[in-house]
């Protein structure tokens, strides 16, 4: 990171900021094409159809319910969805932990906090106490779980990991991004279920976050600092996006109003301003966009309002297409993405951005 950066960084947080060290993604071993599912489960309704294959998603991993007699898949109850959400987040989370810390270059014992997030089940003890457990991280571990915020929640989890960082330099901070969407489907042939259906996949992601002074830098390749953090809530908007009760069905059920694409991308520019208010930085000075792969509409709005190229967009683009709507860690599954090109240099600044319910736009701006 240049020395210009770190200087901002420390006008605007009093310290040096924490720096991402590692990241590390998981999906499950089961992946579907559109087409295919719609195939699984005899969809011949061609609203539903169209809503399933013109969604720019290719193929998506997924848990779908167990086959019965007659080859056609069950119906699950809600115990039973919550068994395939621990699970599996479990499987996936032990997956993307161990790609993460791979690439931090450090390993189990190393980690002192550890921050899950999941918006796709409630459990309690959750995914924290369930990971340490299963990994044997130390039982002395600082620990956070987030629930329910939804696919915003990977930022403002990202804030709270960031903080513990830079309160305890050189001791390393994860946060596990752990959904499992299929989890959370209800199959009742409504357009409200079907869209919901048609955009989720499962996902795990995982970044290890550290703070570190300028002397103790010894890697090569540049690794971004979260320099800031901002918020946007809009209250209107609240009931725009939920996860909650179905009498109906006796389960919890997605819900995204059509408009939400439009709602997000009017507030977008107004976000990003904020983020960017007293570091003298501007739009144009951004090299790296992450944004969230919330859906085709939700990024087509996004990228208009904020005059970004589709080139700026290629990897949240190429995440949805590869693995639909991943919630709380699309925009970690983006960021490996970019790690991946090697393109990054000293100096690059970026903006990591996350929507979800409230209605919210989360954002980092980070510095390499």
């Amino acid at each position: 990171m240049g020395a210009t950066q770190v200087k901002l960084a420390e006008q605007l947080t009093g310290t040096i900021p924490p720096e991402i060290i590692g990241v590390g993604t998981s999906v499950p071993p089961t992946t579907y094409t559109q087409e295919e599912i719609l195939k699984e489960f005899s969809i011949t309704d061609p609203r539903v159809r169209s809503v399933f294959l013109n969604g720019a998603i290719e193929r998506r991993g997924l848990v779908l319910p167990p086959r019965q007699e007659d080859g056609s898949r069950g119906i699950e109850t809600q115990g039973e969805l919550l068994k395939k959400h621990v699970a599996n987040g479990i499987a996936m989370g032990r997956e993307s932990v161990e790609a993460c810390l791979k690439d931090a270059n450090a390993t189990l014992a190393d980690v002192r906090y550890l921050c899950c997030v999941t918006s796709t089940g409630f459990i309690t003890p959750g995914f924290t106490a369930l990971l340490i457990k299963e990994l044997g991280i130390s039982r002395h571990c600082s620990r956070l779980d987030v629930v329910g915020m939804g696919c915003n929640a990977g930022l403002n989890a990202l804030t709270a990991v960031s903080g513990w960082a830079g309160a305890h330099p050189d001791e390393l901070a994860l946060m596990v991004c752990i959904e499992v969407c299929s989890a959370a489907y209800i199959f009742d042939g409504t357009m409200r279920t079907s869209v919901v259906n048609s955009l989720f996949g499962d996902g795990s992601a995982a970044v290890a976050v550290r703070t570190a002074g300028p002397d103790t830098q010894t890697h090569v390749v540049p690794r971004p600092r979260l320099l800031k953090f901002s918020s946007c809530i809009i209250p209107e908007a609240v009931d725009s996006m939920r996860y909650d009760w179905d009498d109906d069905q006796g389960k919890f059920s997605f819900y995204l109003d059509p408009e939400i694409p439009y709602v997000v991308g009017a507030h977008a520019e107004l976000s990003v301003d904020r983020l960017l208010h007293g570091t003298g930085w501007r739009r144009s000075d951004i090299s790296h966009w992450i944004v969230h792969s919330g859906g085709k509409k939700v990024i087509d709005a996004v990228r208009i309002n904020l005059g970004l190229t589709r080139q700026q967009v290629r990897h949240t683009t190429g995440v949805l297409r590869d693995h639909g709507n991943l919630s709380s860690g699309s925009f970690l599954f983006s960021y490996r993405r970019l790690v991946d090109e090697s393109v990054v240099e000293p100096g690059d600044r970026g903006i990591f951005m996350t929507m979800g319910p409230g209605s919210t736009i989360e954002m980092a701006l980070v510095g390499w």
